[in-house]
């Protein structure tokens, strides 16, 4: 089954395909799959953790999120069943989970451009140029996708088995680097969509297509995330095909040189998402002063992770941590468009002292006791400041949880 493509919470990690509301490290090869899986964002100046509900003005019926599935085993007669083993089963089963995916992938990138893209184009509710940086390329992967389809149909004998998909999927995966710059287009492109969302023709028509049986309850955003979620998934699908593959079966060093090359692939992605998403944010930066303005902040092609934090005053901030800099900000809205004012005065990372606080009351600089609150004292704190007191304030900030707390915590100790 597919990743599910609708968020209950958003809870955003950074830098690949990723994005907003908890701050999460840099990730490597080995964490994509986090950080990309958990791609969500938010469009508002809302809290990061609050997801966006939408409302229902009719009591609709409640298509299915999935379709329905039939198991490869299931559409075999009793003889074909008794032939094969438990492992060749599960393994065919696995090979015919994947095939079964890109025809869903298929459909679903078509319906996309017949149901959303095509009607809004046609009744003037966007223009041209919205639905192309919203929709980017999106039908141009659907060539990519009937491709493998057509060569694991071609590969498929008359009893429905596959002998060898390994050949098949080294050739193809190198093909998903096409994806590049739609991934890196996710976050400019969710802003925009969120944007035109408070046009009340745009809102319409969305909510009209979301009670319609064909959307099966996902929102625009689910359908156009769609190829994400299916890109995170070729490694767990080729794992599971290698795990049900016996070791002297020809497909079992090809597989494992597959799962090589997709990594490679969403690695790469994942850095271009990264220096795009990184740079998104660095554009919607204002500057009281000059003073504020630091090369290490133009300069950044990472951004470590980035979220809502309080100060010590109970206001609201929006923190950025660049790979060689802290830099604090208050969102602010402008023309409708979201900016981020920088607070204060940027902290180099290699001018920066961290200090995490207990719960409780903070006597370092004076009691803060009921500065976050009325009712409790101040939990979940910790403090950022210059190494050298005379360069610039400290700050002294609250996460909303102990959770978000310790991910901002050893974000910057690992920066």
């Amino acid at each position: 089954q597919e990743p599910s493509n609708k968020r209950v919470r958003p809870l955003a990690r950074v830098t690949s395909l990723a994005n907003l509301i908890s701050p999460v490290r840099n990730g490597a090869v080995r964490r994509f799959g986090q950080t990309i899986q958990s791609f969500a964002l938010r469009g508002d100046s809302k809290s990061p953790g609050c997801a966006q509900k939408s409302c229902s003005r009719s009591a609709a019926p409640t298509p299915p999120k999935r379709r329905n599935s039939v198991l490869w085993s299931e559409m075999l007669d009793v003889n074909m069943k008794e032939s094969l083993s438990t492992k060749e089963i599960k393994r065919q089963e696995a090979i015919y989970e994947m095939s079964r995916g890109e025809q869903d992938l298929i459909e679903d990138l078509k319906l996309a451009r017949k149901a959303y893209h095509d009607p809004m184009l046609k009744l003037s509710i966007m223009s041209e140029e919205e639905l192309t940086h919203i929709f980017g390329d999106l039908d141009s992967y659907i060539p990519l996708h009937e491709d493998l389809l057509a060569s694991l149909g071609e590969a498929t004998k008359p009893d429905g088995t596959v002998e060898q998909i390994g050949p098949i999927l080294v050739k193809w995966l190198p093909r998903l680097h096409a994806y590049k710059g739609y991934c890196s287009n996710q976050l400019a492109a969710k802003a925009l969509l969120d944007q035109k969302k408070q046009d009340r023709r745009v809102q319409d028509f969305l909510q009209r297509c979301l009670e319609s049986p064909f959307s099966r309850k996902l929102d625009l955003w689910s359908f156009l995330d769609i190829p994400r979620s299916r890109l995170v998934k070729y490694p767990l699908l080729l794992k599971e095909i290698l795990r049900h593959t016996p070791k002297d079966h020809p497909d079992t060093q090809i597989l494992e040189e597959a799962i090589s090359i997709i990594q490679g692939v969403l690695s790469d992605i994942n850095l271009k998402k990264g220096e795009s998403e990184c740079q998104y944010y660095i554009d919607k930066l204002e500057y009281l002063d000059e003073k504020q303005k630091d090369p290490r902040i133009e300069g950044s092609k990472a951004l470590l992770c980035h979220g809502e934090l309080k100060n010590k005053n109970g206001h609201k901030l929006y923190v950025f941590l660049f790979q060689d800099i802290l830099v604090l900000t208050r969102p602010v809205t402008r023309n409708e468009r979201q900016a981020y004012q920088v607070y204060r005065q940027p902290i180099p990372i290699q001018e920066l002292l961290l200090e995490d606080l207990q719960d409780g009351d903070v006597k370092m600089g004076g009691s803060f006791r009921g500065a976050f609150g009325n009712s409790d004292k101040a939990k979940n704190i910790f403090r950022v400041r210059f190494q050298d007191p005379s360069t610039g304030q400290s700050h002294t900030l609250q996460a909303n949880d102990v959770f978000h707390k310790q991910q901002w915590v050893n974000c910057i100790r690992t920066a």
